[in-house]
């Protein structure tokens, strides 16, 4: 069984977690670094699926870094822990889809 966590990844500027969703799937998915300000959009890739089971599914900080699934474009994405998920990998719990993410579009100073 995976277990899932909330994504995080680090600012590409100044390297800070402190990183906020800052509009919605409708529009986009910038975010922004609350310590230097930079903005940026991750981007996802398919790079396989989960077929096996999964951990209850965690609630999750609507301002919190997310981002859309390159296979079905839900932002349903999460940290998945398990032996059988290479490091670096996400999981979209709405397909099953395994995906790597790529920060993109990187603004500021």
């Amino acid at each position: 069984m995976v277990s899932l966590s909330p994504l995080s990844f680090a600012c590409p500027k100044c390297g800070s977690t402190d990183v906020i969703y800052s509009c919605s799937p409708s529009c986009c998915f910038n975010h922004v670094c609350s310590q230097c300000y930079a903005t940026f959009e991750p981007e996802t890739t398919r790079v396989g699926e989960y077929t096996g089971d999964l951990a209850p599914i965690p609630e999750v900080d609507t301002t919190g870094p997310t981002a859309p699934c390159a296979r079905c474009g839900e932002y349903r994405l999460f940290a998945a822990g398990s032996d059988c998920i290479p490091a670096g990998q996400v999981l979209c719990v709405s397909c099953r889809a395994l995906l790597t993410l790529e920060l993109v579009e990187v603004a500021g100073n």
